[in-house]
């Protein structure tokens, strides 16, 4: 049996949640390196997050289907591994053909079972020029020569210019960097990267401050072909082109669903959260190694409301024309991160102390930024928290994270002018807005809601004669 006809083809795995695509951004190896059971070879980004995907099988690299910010289909090819003959077989890899005959159980790293406690050693990836796109026609898949590129990204190299200076080579791994560079005006060629062998990572290219926007056309990205613009040259405006892809396009996707199909309404009532703040202070005074923070007595607030008014626990099933109340509260909370707003679940919320409560929410918004969360953690909402006052505005009507039927939001809370016991005093006051699909309740259920919260909110005591 010859070589080819041993190869193994790894196909782009089912990555759950209805997922059919993933786009690539980073090759862990190259062509030629040799993995081994469950090692990660490349990773993705999907519609939910970004996962590093695992090999089941061990081996040398014999293609790489698909090049950095390329899409690749569910099941497709994704990577050609050839046995290692037994001269080939590295040192140090005695579980080698134990674990080829195993097998893995993996699908994605954090998913299934591995082979957590087999010791593995990485071959580290080779920083390789990448060839000139005017040198190198693709045909079929494409197969990179190194698992780290590096690109020019438009700096001319030495003898470029007569008269000019050579420029240092920009090595870069990923086309999110690239793309960042553009949004910013960056030339790559002048980054100095930290990562390995000089690797230029994100948080180089946000270390560099930013140029104006008129400069922008001016940093060329030979992987990116040129917009054409029809009856006019090249523009010098400044525009920048961000393609909807991966998160940005599943929340563009997803807001416009919701828009189309969900009669929402929002409605709104100004409190004084001066009680809310000083019984903060209280519990955090008492339990300063556990603090709690105010979006978790928020939290605990909505909890007890949806206790109340199951309604807005719930979402309508439009192929089956029917609404479902769900039994448990999966709390979503707004979290603005680099790659767009997401909204990570707390599954079973009600379910978590105030203070359990308040160490999840500061875990997942921490992992959601770090984006980190595997995609179940993005999905499966049946009601939604969102903390708009950290931006600094008072009021918003925002729209809801479909399927969910309800969603509330909360201002900033500042100083203003309040009357109390017929006397204007100084308090501390935020705007509640609740927005909520007309179609699951009227608005005598979504007022007693949002009257329940508010009265909480001012009265937190009130929580406690709820339970």
């Amino acid at each position: 049996m010859t070589t080819v006809e041993r190869t193994q083809v790894f196909l782009l795995p089912d990555l759950g949640e209805g997922l059919s695509e993933a786009e690539i951004v980073e090759w862990r190896v190259a062509v030629g390196d040799v993995v081994t059971v469950d090692q990660s070879v490349v990773e993705v980004e999907t519609a939910k997050a970004v996962v590093d995907v695992p090999c089941p099988y061990a081996g040398r690299v014999v293609t790489l289907h698909g090049a950095a910010g390329e899409v690749r289909p569910v099941g497709q090819p994704l990577i050609t591994i050839a046995p290692l003959d037994g001269g080939d077989e590295p040192a140090g890899h005695a579980t080698y053909r134990e674990e080829e005959r195993a097998g893995s159980g993996n699908v994605l790293i954090g998913y299934g079972t591995g082979h957590g406690n087999t010791t593995r050693r990485r071959r580290r990836p080779r920083l390789t020029l990448a060839p000139d796109p005017a040198d190198t026609a693709p045909t079929g898949d494409a197969a990179p020569t190194g698992g780290i590129s590096a690109a020019t990204d438009g700096a001319p190299g030495t003898g470029d210019v007569p008269g000019q200076p050579a420029r240092p080579t920009a090595l870069v791994i990923s086309p999110i960097v690239r793309r960042l560079a553009r949004e910013r005006g960056i030339d790559l060629g002048t980054v100095r990267g930290t990562g390995l062998g000089g690797v230029i990572r994100r948080a180089d290219v946000e270390a560099v401050p930013t140029v104006p926007a008129a400069r922008l056309a001016a940093v060329p990205d030979p992987h990116v072909a040129p917009i054409p613009q029809a009856g006019s040259a090249p523009s010098t405006d400044g525009d920048v082109i961000i393609p909807l892809t991966g998160v940005r396009k599943a929340i563009a996707d997803k807001l416009s669903r919701s828009r189309r199909e969900i009669p929402e309404v929002t409605i709104w009532v100004d409190v004084d959260a001066t009680g809310l703040l000083e019984t903060r202070a209280a519990i955090n005074a008492a339990t300063p190694d556990a603090p709690v923070s105010i979006l978790a007595l928020l939290a605990r607030i909505c909890l007890s409301g949806l206790r109340r008014f199951p309604q807005l626990n719930a979402r309508v099933d439009t192929e089956a024309q029917r609404i479902v109340q769900s039994a448990g509260v999966h709390l979503g909370i707004a979290a603005q991160t680099d790659r767009g707003l997401l909204v990570p679940v707390l599954r079973d919320a009600q379910r978590l102390t105030t203070a359990e409560l308040a160490a999840e929410l500061a875990a997942t918004t921490t992992a959601a930024r770090a984006g980190s969360l595997p995609p179940a953690r993005l999905t499966g909402g049946t009601f939604t928290l969102n903390n708009y006052g950290v931006f600094g505005v008072d009021g918003s009507t925002p729209i809801i994270n479909h399927p969910e039927a309800a969603l509330l939001g909360v201002g900033r809370i500042v100083d203003k002018p309040w009357v109390v016991d017929g006397q204007l005093a100084v308090r501390k006051v935020t705007q509640l807005s609740l927005t909520f699909d007309h179609r699951v309740c009227d608005g005598g259920v979504a007022g007693g809601f949002l009257r329940h919260v508010a009265d909480c909110v001012e009265r937190p005591a009130l929580l406690i004669a709820a339970v």
